[in-house]
């Protein structure tokens, strides 16, 4: 079987992976993500889950490689990784009693036959009617900081959400395995 590269050091799409079964090494990828102007959200994680994916097949030229990049969407307004505790309130303040969209972008892109294969697997949440003290002990409690949407689905996050809605669940951690199933099986990759 080829090699199978991740091209992240995600800890979360790692776990993920995992759970196929397969061998996969990870490796990062060093790519710029800024977003362009007027650029739309599903053409945004296209272009860096495509990037992603070739930029680590120069160091992999003989193997498959998983590009991802996600998104999380509010009313058609990008919400990025808080970073902090008053931008986490204030993304969680935001969503309260609204739908959260996470546009994911998966490429598998195979190195050696530069087979290119790119999809956007949506998923959105619903978030119920969260009061300020609840929002700020969610936040004290997990400390989604690095996370695009200010929580952890994961974790405690599933307590701020009334209801989930998509294809695959994974695809809301930012590895739609589904899809990724779909496409490794085009590839000869046949998984039980």
């Amino acid at each position: 079987m080829q090699q199978l590269v991740l091209g992240s050091t995600s800890p979360f799409r790692k776990a993920l992976l995992d759970k196929l079964g397969i061998p996969f090494i990870s490796d990062a990828p060093l790519t710029d993500e800024s977003r362009y102007p007027d650029e739309s959200p599903d053409r945004l994680v296209l272009r860096l889950a495509e990037a992603k994916a070739r930029e680590v097949a120069a160091r992999h030229p003989g193997a498959l490689i998983i590009g991802s990049d996600q998104l999380a969407c509010v009313d058609g307004e990008i919400l990025g990784k808080p970073g902090d505790r008053k931008n986490a309130i204030a993304q969680l303040s935001a969503a309260s009693g609204r739908s959260v969209t996470f546009h994911t972008g998966l490429c598998l892109y195979n190195a050696a036959s530069r087979k290119l294969q790119i999809e956007v697997e949506p998923f959105s949440v619903h978030f119920r009617r969260l009061s300020r003290d609840q929002i700020e002990r969610y936040v004290d409690r997990e400390q989604p900081f690095n996370c695009a949407g200010s929580f952890k689905s994961e974790g405690f996050g599933i307590t701020l959400f009334s209801a989930l809605e998509g294809r695959d669940p994974n695809a809301l951690i930012g590895l739609p395995l589904i899809l990724l199933v779909e496409m490794l099986g085009r590839e000869g990759i046949m998984l039980p």
